[in-house]
């Protein structure tokens, strides 16, 4: 199930010239885009982050943060989204130095409005995702988070090319899932698609995993086997969990990579092989070359393009839509009809923090179907599935409240229920300290004797 793609390509317009904004709006409007039309750099990062454009257009002097600065932050958090900034003290050195930093186009004003459009429209070619068939290369990964399209975006482009890509992300994430879609978007798509965990193979046996081997290399060995690359060959290969492969098969891998050639184990004959490798790792690869631990110039040959899965706690908004796909499907599977979480429910799934990632919301979700009674899923069942009595994010009134009480509890018990004792501890006087205490309806009398009873104790 993927987001439906919007028809209509929207365009971020940022000027503090109300008049010229509201010019250039109108002829964006007129030529089919939708615009968001804001004063402000800082206006413009607070839409960013609610919805993404295809394209920026901003104007290079504003009062604040000017069109550089902009482009500066929008290329921290999105560095694929095009951005044409808009000048009337333009000169050739500043447009050189803006094109040099990865500014889409720098127009000086007075501009003809076809210059403009002509601009925009290449720009929403560029970064426009695709629609129709193509679309289906994404259609696993169920999103409608900013970050998400980005990374999606960043994956189509890569996919067009052969380059090595690394997938880094915590486990349970959806990196192979990313990695398929680069694989489906890519011209070796009607090849195969051949994935394989680095580290749930043990050693002695990944090396003929991956390369094949001839009858009687090993015990075991009753027949000759192709290995992976071979079996992948012409597709993609991905390589699950790169960062726990063993140093010596590290090597042999290497040299693959580097000559497109294999040999199978107990062989003395080689392969060509035309593979594009995608690999993927929940480590952090640049402290295991540190440690001896992963070769570097494996690094760099599988790194070409990097790519970054962010963890479900970044992309909240995302968990109602993946809660409701899951329910969906498993409400399918286990014959359960129309399901629905209530809204308590969704709360505590939309604040939990998801260490295992959109793995374990699908656990979630799965033992909440398996055990629901009624066609409402009920919040204690989510609370069960997730223990989230430990994990749940608290509102923050709550939580002040919950420590003011408890604090109030702490130093009653330090005095014995002394209000002037435990007002200067507090630093409060006893008025304010005995609002507080009314406020959570606590009573100093319900303290007296504590402090003696712990002297005793201590004696």
């Amino acid at each position: 199930m993927a987001n439906p793609n919007q028809d209509t390509p929207k365009v971020l317009l940022v000027d503090d010239d109300k008049d010229l904004l509201q010019l250039i709006a109108m002829r964006l409007t007129a030529a089919g885009y939708a615009v968001t039309a804001v004063e402000s750099g800082a206006a413009a990062l607070a839409s960013l982050a609610v919805t993404r454009p295809l394209v920026v257009v901003t104007d290079l002097r504003m009062a604040g943060m000017d069109g550089m600065a902009l482009f500066d932050a929008i290329h921290r958090e999105a560095p694929s989204l095009p951005v044409v900034i808009l000048t009337a003290h333009g000169t050739i050195p500043e447009a050189v130095t803006a094109t040099r930093r990865g500014v889409f186009s720098f127009l000086t004003k007075p501009f003809e409005p076809k210059v403009l459009l002509d601009n925009v429209a290449e720009a929403i070619r560029l970064s426009s995702p695709p629609t129709g068939e193509m679309a289906g290369w994404r259609a696993e990964l169920i999103t409608r988070s900013s970050l998400m399209e980005d990374l999606l975006a960043q994956a189509r482009r890569v996919a067009a090319s052969d380059a090595s890509v690394c997938i880094f992300g915590q486990s349970g994430t959806g990196k192979e899932l990313l990695a398929r879609a680069i694989h489906r978007a890519s011209p070796r798509a009607e090849r195969p698609f051949v994935a394989v965990n680095c580290g749930a193979i043990p050693e002695g046996l990944l090396e003929s995993e991956l390369f094949g081997h001839k009858k009687g290399s090993f015990t075991g060995a009753v027949a000759d086997r192709r290995g992976l690359f071979q079996a992948a060959h012409g597709g993609t290969l991905f390589l699950d969990e790169v960062g726990d492969m063993p140093l010596s098969l590290q090597v042999k891998l290497l040299r693959a990579l580097e000559e497109r050639k294999i040999r199978q184990v107990g062989s003395h004959e080689s392969y060509d092989i035309d593979v594009r490798v995608v690999s993927a790792t929940h480590r952090k690869l640049e402290e295991r070359i540190v440690s001896g631990e992963f070769r570097e110039d494996l690094y760099y040959r599988l790194n070409v393009v990097k790519l970054y899965i962010p963890a479900l706690a970044e992309r909240r908004e995302d968990i109602p839509l993946l809660a409701n796909h899951f329910l969906s499907r498993l409400a399918e599977r286990y014959r359960r009809g129309q399901l629905a979480f209530s809204p308590e429910a969704m709360q505590i799934l939309v604040s939990a923090p998801w260490p295992g990632n959109v793995r374990q919301l699908l656990n979630v979700v799965e033992q909440a179907v398996a055990l629901a009674t009624t066609e409402v899923i009920p919040e204690s069942l989510v609370r069960q599935a997730i223990d989230v009595a430990d994990t749940a994010l608290t509102p923050l009134d709550e939580a002040r409240r919950a420590f003011e009480r408890d604090y109030l509890v702490r130093i009653l018990k330090i005095t014995g229920g002394n209000v002037t004792k435990a007002a200067r501890l507090a630093g409060r006087n006893r008025t304010e300290f005995y609002r507080l205490l009314e406020r959570h309806s606590l009573e100093p009398g319900m303290f007296k004797g504590k402090d003696k009873d712990k002297e005793r104790a201590a004696a």
